[in-house]
């Protein structure tokens, strides 16, 4: 176990934070899997289980990897990756397979997918890091700074918005988080704002004049209009969720006693936390929350060590976009925001989703461990003065 520990760098709580999350997890999907496997495995429970094991076990491995890796060699590698980002946006925005009238994702082979969006969610935060950290003796200036930071921004969250609005939401508005941390002009940040409001403005006026160009607007907008009918055909998901969420009362109902598994569509993703709380309870569903405030917190305790840094920016960017999403994720399963189709970070069932997010972990590590290690080293040399 001392060999493991010193193997591994970077900020512990963090790395126990992980574990703790993984372990929800797989009991998580264990539990809320076994109508898919009744319907699509022959009633064998065990096959997502170990699939998902697998693809975690590959998260962790991935995540290591990256830890170990010196941070500012990721500003680097993903210049180029935003420029295959962007194409594959586009290429997924036409050809994509086509689920729930969305094109989010292409297939992979062993039944997997690749969400595009979450290449490009990566790259654009650890563009705009770059951006930030090289501009900041002329962040105030429109041309020499905010230009060169927003252009790349709408274009990618455009790119986004048809197919997954939510997520084109959350990435937006991290941008905003860097760019008003960053010191970008306040002026210029709503400036921004305006901009992403009269685009979407724009978007909903072509999807009622031409339905079949962009027919999700017509989901958006039924979603956001139908938001606490309990009668509404749209809400059957969240009503069972509510169901899951009061049955489970304060120590729920112990793993694997789900009853709203067997009802709640998607109860695996989307509405995984529900199952969370029917089956631990308050208790287990508070520790879930704390959990990744706790990530977010680290988080922030790191960039405090290297304020204005590249560092600091790739690692409130990342944090903040993974503790972002897991609090929608949360809010729609307890009815506090419409449906979204946010899964939540670490535990939800996925395939590359979760290996985006371990690799997005690992960078925050690497930050860590170096800002250790600086650490470390002023110790040294203020003993030895």
């Amino acid at each position: 176990m001392q060999y493991l520990l010193n193997k591994i760098k970077g900020d512990k709580i963090i790395w126990l934070v992980v574990i703790i999350l993984s372990v929800f997890s797989i009991l998580a999907v264990y539990s809320s899997t076994g109508t898919l496997a009744y319907k699509y495995q022959g009633g064998n429970t065990e096959y997502y289980m170990i699939k998902h094991f697998i693809i975690l076990v590959l998260g962790l491995f991935l995540m290591y990897l990256a830890h170990l890796v010196k941070y500012t060699y990721f500003s680097r590698i993903f210049q180029i990756a935003l420029w295959i980002a962007v194409p594959l946006l586009l290429l997924t925005l036409f050809f994509g397979l086509n689920l729930n009238e969305a094109r989010r994702v292409l297939p992979l082979p062993f039944g997997l997918t690749f969400q595009t969006s979450d290449l490009a969610k990566l790259t654009l935060i650890m563009y705009l890091a770059r951006m930030l950290t090289k501009r900041q003796e002329v962040i105030k200036d429109f041309k020499s700074a905010f230009l060169p930071i927003v252009i790349p921004v709408l274009i990618v969250c455009f790119l986004i918005l048809p197919a997954n609005f939510s997520t084109a939401a959350i990435l937006f508005t991290t941008s905003l988080v860097l760019m008003f941390i960053g010191r970008v002009s306040l002026k210029h940040i709503f400036s921004m704002v305006g901009i992403g409001i009269v685009i979407m403005f724009f978007m909903v006026l072509i999807a009622k004049s031409y339905p079949n160009f962009l027919p999700r607007v017509d989901t958006w907008i039924s979603r956001v209009e139908n938001f606490k009918e309990p009668n509404a055909e749209e809400n059957y998901q969240v009503e069972q969720a509510k169901i899951a969420i009061a049955s489970g009362g304060i120590v729920g109902k112990m793993p694997g006693n789900s009853e709203q598994r067997n009802f709640l569509p998607h109860p695996y993703s989307d509405f995984i936390f529900a199952i969370i709380i029917e089956e631990y309870g308050l208790i287990g569903g508070s520790l879930v929350i704390f959990l990744y405030l706790i990530l977010l917190f680290r988080a922030v305790k790191i960039v405090a060590k290297v304020p204005r840094n590249f560092g600091a920016f790739l690692t409130i960017g990342v944090a903040f976009s993974l503790v972002f999403q897991a609090m929608i994720n949360m809010a729609v399963a307890v009815n506090l925001l419409p449906v979204t189709g946010q899964t939540l970070p670490f535990i939800s069932m996925g395939g590359t989703s979760i290996w985006f997010t371990s690799i997005s972990i690992g960078i925050i590590l690497s930050v860590s461990k170096e800002v250790e290690k600086n650490t470390e080293s002023y110790a040294r040399e203020l003993q030895t003065a």
